[in-house]
């Protein structure tokens, strides 16, 4: 197993409330993560249909049969569960790590677990592979191999499946699962269209109105379907930062894949060669990137705080993050050689913004504490970017 960053926020978290909410797309490791922390507790998979049924219908009797302390698995197959950990926790409040549970359905599950676990619960989110984690097996792929093989943990075991296989039968099967029970979708393929067309608008401000035409269907429902996206961990949105300074920015969020390897599969990607020479290499690059920063807050227990900033003129600061009252602007770019032009927007973004500094160029080449007044940096260093 791939030792995961975000275990020894979780254990310590087990020491200090009663109940461990671990969240997080499918196939990310969350129950190999869990299991492997608490290999004394009972486990629980709400998936199996009888288990399910009987937290349904008998919880007392769910209790009876499990006993604490209990890892329970797909929370948000029996929402209705939480109430009754809330009256056992009660019970005992002196107790802590008696439950682990975990999800795959943020608001679904942040929603219940807000209602009934108020207080006695911390909420941690695992998301795809590192390259925090991965540098820790020695492993040294290519951008290009990143860009097809992705970050799910499956595929940097042995014997696995081709990325290209890998993604397709996540898209068939996971994904497609999660979205059946969230909505009802009369035709599949037609919704099938409208990821493969977000994977082709990734890291850009996506135009529901104008995607409307080409999917078929009301914007109205596109943007429905986009946040059943994001619900289930296949996209998430940049939010953009809004200046106190220039009121004339862009206000619409933009648009990442949770896991980049499936945008390229969408994108028809299944070579590093043919990624070198895609015209969205940059896109996917940038989506890289800005995914290893959430990451790497997400792990250390922190609210992302990520942004970016557009002004209608297209002066633009593809990362912001906000830390500590600071604005730290970051310029992503898939080129491996320091340029002058980097720094232009980020000078622009610094200048207007008193809280902003500390410019950093996140590309592919080697670091430089300083070039020109900016520090550039590896982009399989962001994660240690992001804690200084």
């Amino acid at each position: 197993m791939i030792e995961r960053a975000i275990s020894d926020n979780i254990k310590k978290s087990a020491t200090q409330v009663p109940v461990i909410t671990v969240m997080g797309p499918r196939q990310a490791g969350k129950t190999t993560l869990v299991r492997n922390l608490f290999p004394g507790y009972t486990y629980v998979n709400l998936e199996d249909r009888a288990t399910r049924e009987l937290a349904e219908n008998d919880y007392i009797g769910f209790f009876s049969k499990y006993s604490e302390p209990m890892i329970i698995d797909e929370i948000q197959m029996v929402p209705e569960l939480l109430s009754a950990i809330q009256v056992k926790v009660d019970e005992d409040r002196r107790k802590n790590g008696r439950f682990i549970i975990t999800g795959s359905h943020q608001p679904r599950l942040r929603e219940a677990v807000a209602q009934s676990l108020a207080g006695r619960t911390t909420i941690h989110t695992l998301l795809p592979l590192s390259f925090e984690e991965i540098k820790k097996t020695g492993r040294t792929d290519t951008l290009d191999e990143n860009l097809i093989r992705g970050f799910m943990p499956e595929l940097y075991l042995e014997n696995t499946r081709d990325p290209y296989v890998y993604y397709r039968d996540y898209l068939n099967t996971y994904v497609e699962k999660d979205l059946r029970q969230m909505i009802a979708v009369k035709d599949l393929n037609t919704f099938l269209r409208f990821i493969t067309l977000l994977a082709g608008r990734v890291g850009q401000v996506v135009n529901l109105s104008g995607l409307s035409g080409e999917v078929g269907v009301s914007s109205t429902t596109l943007g429905q379907w986009l946040s059943v996206l994001e619900d289930s961990f296949v996209v998430f949105r940049l939010q953009p930062y809004f200046s106190n300074i220039s009121k004339r920015i862009v206000k619409s969020p933009k648009v990442y894949f949770v896991e980049p390897g499936l945008a390229a599969y969408l994108l028809g990607i299944e070579t590093s060669r043919q990624a070198s020479r895609d015209p969205l290499r940059g896109n996917l690059f940038e989506n890289i990137v800005v995914l290893e920063a959430m990451k790497s807050r997400l792990n250390d227990n922190k609210e992302p705080n990520l942004f970016y900033m557009r002004t209608e003129k297209g002066v633009e600061v593809d990362l912001i993050l906000k830390k500590e009252g600071i604005l730290r602007p970051y310029e992503i770019k898939s080129s491996m050689t320091p340029n002058k032009e980097f720094t232009r927007n980020m000078k622009s973004f610094c200048e207007s913004e008193a809280d902003a500094n500390d410019m950093c160029v996140i590309y592919c080449g080697e670091p430089y504490d300083s070039y020109q007044d900016c520090e550039y940096i590896n982009y399989m260093d962001v994660a240690e970017a992001m804690r200084r």
